[in-house]
């Protein structure tokens, strides 16, 4: 199996976080991780999900996710194209010995400390998740004491965005009808003189002129 991304543009509706999870889910896979939050624009959300499973069952999953009513767009990100983020804060042991080393730790992988008590110190970290792994090796042996852990956001690279020509059309209403047309004269076409016809004289009967 092999580690996939994907990005899926919904609608913003109530219960549609619960059917795309069930319906990925039912297929026997686990989410690694899942993120969901709003766009550029407030009628859709997007979902990122990272999921292990081979190319044969991604794909029946796709197709099924397509099926849904609510889902407007499924894309898969390639890590050499896209940002990879994920949030982290975790508690570590911190006492007067070995807090020091604990505070160079947090300079060497741009952490910050958000907490401090007597005997621990809490980190946020912010990276892609082998950067965020790596933190973590070097800090276990101070103690690690609570950790929690965001999902996967990840945005491609460049200046394409997937929600380009992907957002349904808003229908937009006709125009008001008024109760009866305006009485104005015909005019004629700008491109073409108009030359008035005279009136035949009394007892003579005048053909329409042809136009070639």
């Amino acid at each position: 199996m092999s580690k996939h991304t994907l990005s899926i543009l919904v609608e913003n509706k109530h219960g549609v976080l619960a059917r795309v999870a069930a319906l990925i889910s039912r297929r026997g896979f686990n989410i690694d991780s899942l993120a969901v939050g709003p766009t550029e624009h407030p009628e859709v959300s997007r979902m990122t999900i990272a999921v292990s499973v081979d190319e044969q069952p991604l794909e029946q999953i796709t197709k099924q996710l397509n099926k849904l009513v609510n889902v407007i767009k499924i894309v898969e990100l390639e890590p050499s194209q896209t940002v990879q983020r994920e949030l982290l804060l975790v508690k570590v042991k911190a006492d007067t010995l070995t807090r020091g080393q604990v505070l160079e730790t947090v300079q060497l992988f741009r952490a910050k400390v958000v907490d401090v008590a007597p005997d621990a110190i809490t980190i946020e970290a912010t990276g892609n998740p082998e950067k965020l792994e790596a933190m973590l090796r070097v800090l276990e042996p101070f103690g690690v004491r609570e950790l929690v852990q965001s999902g996967m956001v990840a945005i491609g690279r460049g200046s394409r965005s997937i929600s380009e020509r992907s957002l349904r059309p808003v229908p937009v209403p006709p125009p008001h009808v008024a109760s009866g047309p305006p009485n104005v004269q015909a005019q004629p076409p700008a491109d073409r003189p108009h030359h008035p016809v005279p009136a035949p004289p009394p007892g003579r009967t005048v053909a329409p002129a042809r136009h070639g």
